[in-house]
């Protein structure tokens, strides 16, 4: 072991000696940097403009005057997607999912205006954010300054006297990936200083920020034992580094953007058009619930005249049309939960696809395990769907039910008679407050893409150790 730590000092003297290694790393570190402060700035605006805009929708449903509760439905509400403190590190796919959503009745609207679709189209090709320039950046860095590492010696002749001097050809490669493992910890080392302070000012939780950090450190990693290994198997340093900017391109580039082609051919997913196509179709075919007559819902009419032992629908306690649009909201809401349920499952299969591609590019791995603990991920944007349509059903029964229990039939079916009912009934309506996964559920999640980066790790450890011992026999 001492013999190894001497090479890797002897490793850092040469790599710090080239200038253009260490301005590489000097110019990492302050991109790692500014991409830490330029992502939690973005955050800190975009969380406090949507704050703000959800506060102002909240002031102006509660400021609404007298209304007939049916008004109050179509005049529907807004909610504005809470970010995560950690999607300033990995905005994940939130820059392409909307963060807006318009909530009324007889209607599941999706979430709009996504960031993709409101700034330049810069914005498409990548985030300069802490996540980008370890994903991309930095094993660029290690392929270039860490390639020639063994084939180096090699080359010069010098690993041949290392080893008849008795140092083993074990120590030699291990030695050398000590010293480019330290050189990528310098460049971990500001995305890590980013991570703990989220932490350690209570923004955001220690487990997924310990988790990011292990991620992202098994990742650098990685690479310097991809690095070391392939230089201890290429002759010179130029193979070397052609094999290695291969990989990259294959690894980093190709793959994961090969990868959902191949999960739109295999799953295929409707169009929105399609969609609306279809669901606007199975809801006229439920009948119209604006309407008490309409012959759809002949056989909940008499089922209510049965329950409350009266032959009139005037003769009811309650306000017919309200119950009406009680059952004509349970039905719709059903239909919208269906398929929005098979859109959601469809492109979940779809990722399931992409995330089998883990195993022939460990950046896909990685993705998922950053995604999903920054909470950016499609499960974490599902979650936030399916609870603002909770919310929204919740909002638009309790109108109904207004309507149901404070406005007489006779009444609300008179059109030379104005129904309202006072506003003190919008204020009593609770704001939404959105739930982020818990701890137990992130972590299941994560757990698979863990253990295919582990898989590399493991797989990449093993070949270099391999490599280190026939490397010896090699060189005689």
């Amino acid at each position: 072991m001492n013999i190894a730590i001497r090479i890797a000092r002897d490793e850092w003297r040469c790599l710090f000696r080239d200038r253009a290694a260490v301005s590489s790393l000097v110019l990492l570190v302050v991109l790692t940097l500014l991409a830490v402060l330029n992502a939690r700035e973005h955050q800190r605006s975009v969380a406090a403009e949507r704050a703000h805009y959800q506060a102002e929708a909240n002031r102006a449903f509660e400021a609404q005057p007298d209304r007939h509760p049916h008004r109050m439905v179509h005049f529907g509400h807004f909610l504005f997607r809470p970010l995560n403190p950690l999607a300033a590190f990995d905005p994940g796919i939130d820059g392409y999912t909307g963060n807006t959503m318009f909530l009324e009745g007889h209607r599941q609207n999706s979430a709009n205006f996504g960031d993709v679709r409101q700034h330049s189209l810069l914005l498409r090709f990548g985030q300069l954010t802490p996540a980008f320039v370890l994903q991309v950046l930095t094993p660029l860095l290690l392929v270039f300054f860490g390639h020639a590492g063994v084939a180096r010696e090699r080359e010069s002749g010098t690993l041949r006297v290392l080893l008849a001097q008795g140092v083993r050809s074990r120590d030699v490669v291990l030695g050398k990936w000590l010293a480019l493992a330290g050189f990528a910890g310098l460049a971990l080392a500001p995305a890590l200083l980013g991570l703990a302070w989220l932490a350690a000012s209570g923004q955001a939780a220690w487990p997924p920020v310990l988790l990011l950090g292990a991620a992202y450190a098994g990742w650098l990693a990685l690479w310097t034992l991809a690095v070391v290994a392939v230089s201890t198997l290429c002759r010179r340093g130029r193979d070397a580094l052609l094999a290695l900017l291969t990989a990259w391109a294959l690894v980093v580039v190709m793959v994961p953007r090969w990868a959902p082609d191949v999960a739109n051919a295999v799953v295929v997913l409707p169009s929105r058009v399609e969609d609306n196509i279809n669901v606007q179709r199975d809801y006229l075919a439920l009948g119209n619930a604006h309407d008490p007559g309409d012959p759809k819902f002949a056989a909940f009419r008499a089922g209510l005249l049965q329950r409350y032992g009266v032959s009139r629908i005037e003769d009811l306690p309650v306000n017919y049309k309200g119950l009406v649009g009680i059952e004509g909201e349970r039905q719709s809401s059903a239909l919208f939960g269906r398929y929005a349920d098979a859109a959601f499952d469809r492109q979940e299969r779809q990722g399931a696809v992409v995330d089998a591609f883990g195993w022939i590019s460990p950046t896909l791995a990685l993705r998922r395990l950053s995604m999903t603990a920054s909470g950016t991920d499609l499960a974490a944007y599902r979650r936030f769907l399916d609870q603002a349509e909770r919310y929204r059903y919740d909002l638009v029964q309790g109108l109904n039910r207004l309507q149901a229990q404070e406005l007489r039939y006779a009444d609300d079916t008179n059109p030379d008679k104005e129904n309202r009912v006072s506003r003190i009934h919008w204020k009593a309506f609770p704001e939404f407050h959105y739930a982020p996964t818990p701890l137990a559920d992130t972590l299941r999640k994560a757990l698979p893409a863990g253990l295919v980066l582990l898989a590399w790790i493991g797989a990449a450890a093993a070949l270099a150790w391999w490599l280190a011992a026939r490397l010896g026999r090699a060189v005689r």
